[in-house]
């Protein structure tokens, strides 16, 4: 935090905060990669404290276009300030919601935001789910997110004014907006183009349009043993099929592991939907959620992706955008999951021992991994705590590529060579495959298609992250390891 930053947020606080006698400290939290979130400690009248909590776009810039949520979040990102509004309305259907108690002007000095109330609760999706403290309240909590997003749907957006500050999206429209996003990053990964395909030819019907907060999950819920105490992060709302949050708290991406709990890694299907009905008075349509799910998946391949974007482009190129940004691998397994079961070829990997070079480029990874794992962790607190762990799983993962990277891509040339019947670079292969997929030149049933996309993003993920729980949905039908 600079002085600058710390001069016009003190100036701010005592100006627009009742009591408020100066800044004591803010601290930028781990986590929110597409916004920052501090901590402020203020003083306050008789030598107290009172804790706020301050929301701001990356870097202290006007929080508009991207924003670095990859592909959740494009040019109609309503922005920090219509948020607030989201929140507070929201908070007056019976949604809980912080108290937001100012929103920043551009007079301000330090860029699109707003403070509010601190609340004390558990945001982490990971110690959610495994919480001891949490046991008692996680079986109910399926039920309760059901109500909660029928009253977020209830909201009447002409009343408070959203309508106007809020783009309506069909699903056709999200989708290709989702898509070509993608496109715009001048990457092949057929998985996504595939998905797309598959999305666009099983398109819901019937939409009754309603508010969206499209990013309600475990992770953006703040959870106590008592229940849920604030729905969060509503930067990505927008008017369109209210069946869109139900999916995406399903998707596996936001179970934490726990995929035998498909609600946020905490409840069962039924649960949710009978919250959901118990409020909305209305029946859950099945066929529309399970799109959503695959539509979850795809949508946050394509975010993590933007994270690697965002990290080339700035304004908050930190260690933790290209590590999101191999993330999309596990998405795109998730996709295959629900698309392409089947099957699996499992590279062996390369014995680096063989190697007789002192020291070894795995040697030289290792030592600067546990480096990070440990001495840097043992002695850090907070984001750089956080970010040292980001840091060593990256070279985890250089160091599985450096395993498996090169056989698994000489199984892709061939498979994709054979696919054509031509020979041809890995790259220039990729990109006929992803062409006829987005010219509608090949079917999504074409003969091998199917086998390839699952060998390729199986093996992919055995790189990038092989402990997660759609790798081992994948691969527990295995062929012959090659």
């Amino acid at each position: 935090m600079t002085e600058t930053f710390q001069a016009k947020l003190e100036t701010v606080l005592r100006r627009r905060i009742p009591g408020c006698q100066g800044l004591l400290s803010a601290e930028r939290l781990s986590g929110g990669a597409s916004q920052e979130t501090y901590r402020l400690t203020i003083a306050v009248k008789n030598g107290g404290e009172r804790l706020l909590a301050l929301r701001r776009a990356p870097g202290g810039g006007a929080g508009g276009g991207d924003g670095g949520h990859g592909g959740g979040r494009v040019s109609y990102y309503p922005g920090l300030a219509a948020e607030a509004l989201l929140m507070q309305s929201a908070q007056a259907a019976g949604v809980p919601e912080p108290d937001v108690h100012y929103v920043l002007t551009e007079d301000d000095g330090l860029g699109e935001g707003f403070i509010m109330a601190w609340l004390d609760g558990e945001c982490l999706g990971a110690r959610i789910v495994r919480a001891p403290e949490l046991a008692d309240i996680r079986p109910k909590l399926a039920y309760e997110c059901g109500q909660i997003l029928a009253r977020i749907h209830a909201i009447d957006l002409a009343a408070t004014g959203l309508d106007k500050r809020l783009r309506s999206l069909t699903p056709e429209q999200y989708v290709h907006d989702t898509w070509d996003r993608y496109k715009g990053f001048n990457t092949a990964q057929p998985m996504i183009d595939y998905t797309a395909r598959w999305l666009l030819d099983h398109l819901p019907g019937g939409v009754e349009m309603a508010l969206v907060h499209n990013d309600f999950r475990n992770g953006n819920l703040m959870i106590s043993p008592q229940g849920v105490v604030a729905v969060l992060d509503w930067e990505v709302a927008h008017i369109g099929d209210p069946m869109r949050d139900l999916g995406w708290i399903c998707t596996n991406s936001w179970r934490f592991g726990r995929s035998d709990l498909p609600v946020g890694g905490f409840g069962a299907y039924d649960d949710l939907f009978a919250g959901y009905q118990s409020i909305s008075g209305g029946a859950v349509d099945l066929e529309r959620v399970k799109f959503w799910e695959v539509f979850g998946s795809f949508w946050w391949a394509i975010g993590c992706l933007g994270m690697a974007e965002h990290y080339r482009t700035g304004p908050d190129n930190t260690v933790e955008r290209p590590a999101i940004g191999r993330r999309s691998s596990e998405c795109q397994v998730d996709c295959v999951n629900h698309l392409l079961p089947g099957p699996v070829m499992l590279v062996q990997g390369l014995d680096p021992s063989l190697d007789d070079e002192m020291p070894r480029i795995d040697e030289l990874l290792t030592s600067v991994r546990d480096f990070l794992h440990g001495e840097v962790m043992a002695e850090t607190v907070g984001r750089t705590n956080f970010m040292a762990r980001v840091a060593g799983n990256s070279l985890d993962i250089v160091l599985r590529d450096q395993a498996l990277g090169p056989a698994h891509r000489r199984l892709e040339q061939a498979r994709l060579a054979a696919l054509f019947q031509v020979e041809d670079s890995l790259e220039n292969l990729r990109w006929r495959l992803v062409n006829k997929l987005r010219a509608g030149e090949m079917s999504l049933d074409y003969p091998g298609l199917g086998e390839h996309l699952r060998h390729t993003v199986v093996n992919q993920i055995a790189i990038d992250q092989p402990r997660y729980s759609g790798f081992k949905t994948a691969s527990s039908l295995l062929s012959e390891q090659m």
